[in-house]
């Protein structure tokens, strides 16, 4: 969306200083319903925060106020070394034991994975546990970013077994890491997973290109295949305004 185009939505942005409605309210209300009507797209960059302020004539300090509540509802994301933006559309994610790789390519966005790390460590005491291996055993230890139509989406760090299962940074990059599991005659069953949130660490939101503090969704995993060994233990983090996860609730 051009520059203009955004100026003219904005334009069009009347908020009233004596309504007893705070004007930072106002402010993220009036941007809220632009988002929701498309007039102001995913993935739209907007002005900095000085101009968007002069835009609908009012400070800084409300106008900032305005795009932390955005934030806090995943409609606006700031990205580092870009700015703010409409946030993409989320992915859907069914809670089912799927690739991240396979679901981006199913909601028709165009995955890319950047190979951060791959290496054969001694395996921690914390990730021991899960994998039902000795502290200290060799592990592959691997760390990825993955991109969705080029915006970072998730970091993501796994510990796989050593001599479960060979990787090339190239195979990585091709795929997800479950298919890979399958094409070496591993066949992943079931899992436990939590999923909870925190606030973005400074390795985490540079990574993310998101800013410290910044709220991400968390995911930690452990894979088991069809003989009930454990596989993978799986550390993911993901932009909050990026994901929703869906599930099935039956009475007991």
């Amino acid at each position: 969306m051009m520059a203009d185009d955004i100026s003219r939505v904005l334009s069009g942005i009347n908020l009233d200083p004596s309504s007893p409605v705070p004007l930072y309210h106002q402010a993220a209300r009036a941007l809220e319903r632009a988002i929701e009507a498309g007039e102001l797209p995913r993935g739209s960059k907007l002005p900095n925060e000085l101009d968007l302020a002069s835009e609908l004539g009012i400070s800084r300090p409300t106008m900032r106020q305005a795009i932390r509540q955005l934030v806090d509802k995943g409609l606006l994301v700031r990205r580092r070394g870009i700015g703010t933006i409409v946030a993409p559309r989320p992915v859907r994610r069914a809670v089912a034991l799927t690739s991240l790789y396979d679901d981006l390519k199913a909601a028709g966005r165009e995955p890319a994975t950047r190979v951060l790390s791959l290496e054969e460590v001694e395996c921690p005491p914390e990730i021991a546990e899960h994998l039902g291996v000795g502290v200290g055993a060799s592990v592959l230890r691997l760390e990825r970013l993955r991109l969705a139509d080029s915006a970072p989406i998730a970091l993501m760090r796994n510990f796989i077994p050593s001599g479960l299962l060979e990787l090339r940074p190239e195979d990585l990059e091709r795929g997800g890491l479950y298919e890979l599991f399958r094409r070496a005659g591993v066949a992943p069953h079931v899992a436990t997973q939590r999923i909870g949130a925190k606030k973005a660490g400074a390795e985490e939101a540079e990574a993310l290109e998101i800013e410290p503090g910044d709220p991400v969704l968390t995911m930690n995993r452990v894979a088991y295949d069809t003989g009930g060994r454990a596989i993978e233990y799986g550390w993911h983090r993901y932009p909050a305004e990026s994901y929703w996860f869906e599930m099935m609730l039956v009475e007991l």
